[in-house]
């Protein structure tokens, strides 16, 4: 059964995005449509969920929209470490929150703010 509730990032560098968040967040390819010729939308497995990623040339150089997509990730710290070196921005280390999540708060390559999160026990 597909996700009832799908988000997705609008980009005008589709590859870079897929680079970046099966390096942070070990996404894989689900869905690519169409499956010959340039690609309009990209479905990366995460997990038990979909992150969409469509491609529009004409967003180059646009803000960053007001959305925040948290990625609970096998381990914070590691994932941290790929960040800058796939394209991404990160500002300040990891920090333990009470309410048992390990959060580090980065930016996609396009500017999309991205929480990685690890549960702990």
């Amino acid at each position: 059964m597909p996700s009832s509730v799908i988000p997705m990032i609008v980009t005008h560098d589709l590859e870079r995005l897929a680079r970046f968040y099966t390096g942070v967040a070990g996404a894989t390819e689900d869905t690519r449509t169409p499956e010959d010729g340039p690609t309009f939308y990209l479905g990366l497995r995460i997990g038990d969920s979909e992150l969409g990623v469509v491609a529009d040339g004409s967003v180059e150089g646009s803000p960053a929209g007001r959305i925040l997509l948290s990625l609970e990730v096998p381990d914070v710290d590691a994932a941290l470490a790929r960040v800058e070196s796939l394209g991404g921005e990160a500002p300040a280390p990891a920090n333990d929150m009470p309410w048992g999540q390990r959060v580090a708060h980065v930016k996609d390559p396009d500017g999309n703010p991205l929480n990685l999160t690890t549960t702990s026990g």
